[in-house]
């Protein structure tokens, strides 16, 4: 089971679009990194995006963003006019892959960033720029699971209350399968959508909330 967070049509224009939001956010406006991850993450803009909102990730520019997400967040600083370079920044290059990891993975941009801080999205070009993005999502994979330990699945069963025998007889998957699972000795993203379907209707959620 593959799940994206939108339409493929579209990732090339968001990662675009993502990478000059934050250049023109940091370079040009001036605000910290870190600072304005925040901002964006919990913004209705950020939302939009992970959504694949045509609006948000194909018909407006990254200086575009960066106002909307500014003016949401109630924060009034002088914002230059905007700027399109050719060269391609460590900044630029955060937004970049910032956006393709959402959309491979489909979670939140407040889950990726609550874990990896954008600042060390940075820290991590010298490295990775020049690499198949694929490695960037292998070690943003490896990122999160070391800030989070417990899979989702296990977070939401435990967060229900019942023990990983309930859970199977409630939604008909085999004990060894829900272990596998949450020992990450089997991929959940790698499952049969059958199955994930079966685990979220027991768990109350929806099928994306188990692939985090």
């Amino acid at each position: 089971m593959e799940i994206h967070a939108y339409d493929e049509m579209y990732i090339e224009s968001a990662q675009n679009i993502m990478g000059h939001m934050f250049d023109f956010a940091i370079n040009e406006v001036g605000i910290d990194a870190d600072k304005y991850a925040g901002m964006f993450a919990i913004s209705p803009i950020a939302i939009q995006m992970e959504k694949g909102n045509p609006t948000y990730v194909a018909g407006k520019t990254g200086p575009e963003i960066v106002r909307l997400v500014l003016e949401t967040a109630g924060y009034n600083v002088p914002i230059p006019q905007d700027k399109m370079y050719i060269d391609r920044s460590p900044e630029y290059w955060g937004g970049w892959v910032l956006s393709y990891y959402q959309w491979v993975r489909d979670l939140h941009f407040s889950y990726i960033l609550k874990a990896v801080h954008f600042s060390e999205l940075l820290r991590m070009y010298p490295v990775f720029h020049e690499m198949d993005i694929m490695k960037f999502v292998e070690e943003l994979d490896y990122k999160l699971q070391t800030y989070y330990p417990d899979t989702a699945l296990k977070r939401y069963r435990t967060r229900l209350g019942i023990s990983q025998k309930e859970l199977s007889i409630k939604s008909g998957v085999s004990l060894r399968q829900i272990q596998l699972f949450e020992q990450r000795q089997r991929d959940i993203r790698k499952s049969q959508a059958e199955t994930v379907l079966q685990l979220s209707k027991a768990l109350g959620c929806d099928m994306k909330d188990l692939i985090m």
